[in-house]
C-alpha cells in the first residue's frame, strides 16, 4: 500500500492529462483532431517503448542491486540508463522528425487527417529527449521504492499540461499545435523537478557523471530485460498500424476517432493492473535479490488478486455504461455511438487486463530474460497482427474491434502457463531457504 497508493494518485493524474489533449481536442478541434491523435498514436508507442525498455531494464538491475547489497553498481545502472535515454532519445527524434509524411501517410492518414496530425507530431517529436528521459528517471526512482517523488512529478506535470491546454487551445486558439505543445513544457517541468531529486535531493542512489561511461556487464544487464520491452514496442506499433488501416477501410474516419477515444479509455482501464504491477516490482526485484523467496511468491498472489478484482470493477463500467465516458470526449452523436459499440467489444474480457498487467512485470522483476521476451511479444506480434488481419474479412468492423478480446484471451493463457513452472521454483526455493534479516531490520 506504501508504493501503490502514491503511485496510483500519480498515475491516475498523469492519465487524466493524457486525456485531457484529446478531450480538449474532441470538443474546440473535432473529429479530425481525434482521428489525428489516433495516427500519432503508433509513433508515440514506438517513443513510449525506448523509454519502457531503458527504464524497466535499468528498474529491474536496479532493485536486484540494492537487494544485494551492491550500491556502486545499482548506481552506475542509474547513470548508465540515463545516458542511454538521452541518446536513443535524439535517434528516435530525427529518424522521425525528418521523414514525417512519409510515416503518418505509411499508418493510413487521410488528406483531411494528415494537417492534424502533423502539426501535433512535430511538437511532440521535437521535445522527445524530455518525455523519454523523464519517464526513464520515473521508473528508476520507483525502482529504489520512492513513489512519491513520483507522484509528485506526475501530479505537476499533469496539472500544468491542464492549465497550458486551457490557454493554448482555448484562450490562444492554437488547436493541435496548442495539445502538443502544452505536453512537451510540462515534460521539461517534470524532468527537471525529478532530476532535482538525485543532484539535491535524498535519493539512496546519486547522479555521477563518471557513471554515464557505459558499462559492459551494466549494459547487458539493463538490456536482457529492455530489450524485450522495445520488440514488445515495435510488435505493438505494427499492430496498431494495422488497426488503423483496417479501421479506416472498413469505417473510415469515423471508425478512426472512435479508436483514439478507446484508446485513452484504455489508459484509465488500466492503471490499476499497471500501478499494482509497477509497486510490485521493487518489491518483488528486493526480496528476490535477498534470497527472501518466501516474500516475492507472497507479493506476487497479493499483486495478483488486487489488481484482478480492480479490472472485475471497471468491466462492468465501461461494458454496461459506457456512453457517459465517451461523453467527456466528444458531443458528436456519431461518433459516440460508434466509440459505444467499440467499447461492447473491446472490453469483453476486461478482467483479465489486472492479472495480465502485473504477470508481465513479474518475469522483468526477477531477471528472467527469455521468459519477459516471450510475453513482450506475444500479445501484438502473436496474437493481435494476425487476428487484426483475419477477423475483420469475415466481420468487417466487428472482427477490427474483437481482435481485441481475442488476442486478451490467447496472452492471458500463455502467462499462466509461463508463471505455473516459475510459481513451482519460487515455492521449492522458499521452503529450502534460511530467512536472514536484510540490514537495517
Amino acid at each position: 500500500m506504501k508504493l501503490t497508493l502514491p503511485m496510483f494518485f500519480g498515475m491516475l493524474v498523469q492519465n487524466i492529462y493524457n486525456v485531457v489533449d484529446t478531450i480538449f481536442i474532441g470538443h474546440y478541434v473535432g473529429r479530425e483532431g481525434i482521428a489525428g491523435l489516433s495516427i500519432t498514436f503508433p509513433i508515440q508507442m514506438l517513443a513510449m517503448g525506448i523509454g519502457t525498455m531503458v527504464g524497466l531494464g535499468g528498474g529491474s538491475l536496479i532493485s536486484r542491486l540494492i537487494g544485494g547489497s551492491d550500491h556502486r553498481s545499482a548506481e552506475r545502472a542509474l547513470g548508465n540508463s540515463i545516458f542511454f535515454s538521452v541518446t536513443f532519445s535524439i535517434v528516435i527524434m530525427l529518424a522521425v522528425l525528418l521523414p514525417i509524411n512519409y510515416w503518418l501517410k505509411l499508418i493510413g492518414a487521410s488528406p483531411e487527417v494528415l494537417p492534424y496530425a502533423k502539426d501535433y507530431l512535430v511538437i511532440i517529436f521535437s521535445g522527445t529527449i524530455f518525455n523519454i528521459t523523464g519517464a526513464v528517471l520515473l521508473t528508476l526512482v520507483r525502482a529504489e521504492g520512492n513513489t512519491r517523488v513520483a507522484m509528485i512529478s506526475l501530479i505537476m506535470q499533469s496539472v500544468l499540461n491542464i492549465v497550458l491546454d486551457t490557454i493554448f487551445i482555448i484562450s490562444l486558439g492554437m488547436g493541435m499545435k496548442g495539445a502538443a505543445l502544452a505536453t512537451v513544457i510540462s515534460q521539461i517541468i517534470a524532468l527537471v523537478y525529478v532530476s532535482s531529486y538525485y543532484f539535491t535531493g535524498d535519493s539512496y542512489l546519486k547522479i555521477r557523471w563518471r557513471n554515464f561511461i557505459p558499462d559492459a556487464k551494466i549494459v547487458k544487464g539493463i538490456f536482457a530485460i529492455g530489450i524485450p520491452q522495445l520488440v514488445q514496442a515495435i510488435a505493438m506499433v505494427i499492430s496498431a498500424s494495422l488497426l488503423i488501416k483496417m479501421a479506416v477501410t472498413y469505417g473510415g474516419d469515423l471508425a478512426l476517432g472512435a479508436f483514439g477515444i478507446i484508446q485513452r479509455i484504455m489508459l484509465f482501464s488500466s492503471v490499476p493492473g499497471m500501478v499494482i504491477g509497477q509497486a510490485m516490482q521493487p518489491i518483488l526485484g528486493f526480496n528476490y535479490g535477498a534470497k527472501r523467496y518466501h516474500l516475492a511468491l507472497k507479493t506476487i498472489w497479493l499483486a495478483s488478486i488486487t489488481a484482478t478484482a480492480f479490472s472485475v470493477v471497471a468491466f462492468f463500467i465501461l461494458f454496461f455504461m459506457p456512453d457517459p465516458i465517451i461523453r467527456i470526449f466528444t458531443s458528436d452523436a456519431q461518433l459516440i455511438a460508434e466509440t459505444a459499440f467499440a467499447a461492447k467489444r473491446i472490453f469483453l474480457v476486461l478482467p483479465l487486463f489486472g492479472f495480465f498487467n502485473v504477470g508481465q512485470l513479474i518475469f522483468p522483476s526477477l531477471g528472467k530474460a527469455i521468459d519477459t521476451f516471450i510475453i513482450a511479444i506475444a500479445r501484438p506480434a502473436l496474437f493481435l497482427t494476425p487476428l487484426v488481419l483475419l477477423l475483420p474479412r469475415a466481420w468487417q468492423m466487428n472482427g477490427v474491434w474483437l481482435s481485441f478480446p481475442g488476442a486478451d484471451v490467447l496472452t492471458f493463457l500463455l502467462t499462466i502457463g509461463l508463471l505455473i513452472p516459475l510459481i513451482k521454483q519460487l515455492k521449492k526455493a522458499s521452503a529450502a531457504e534460511t530467512v536472514t534479516p536484510l540490514v537495517g531490520q
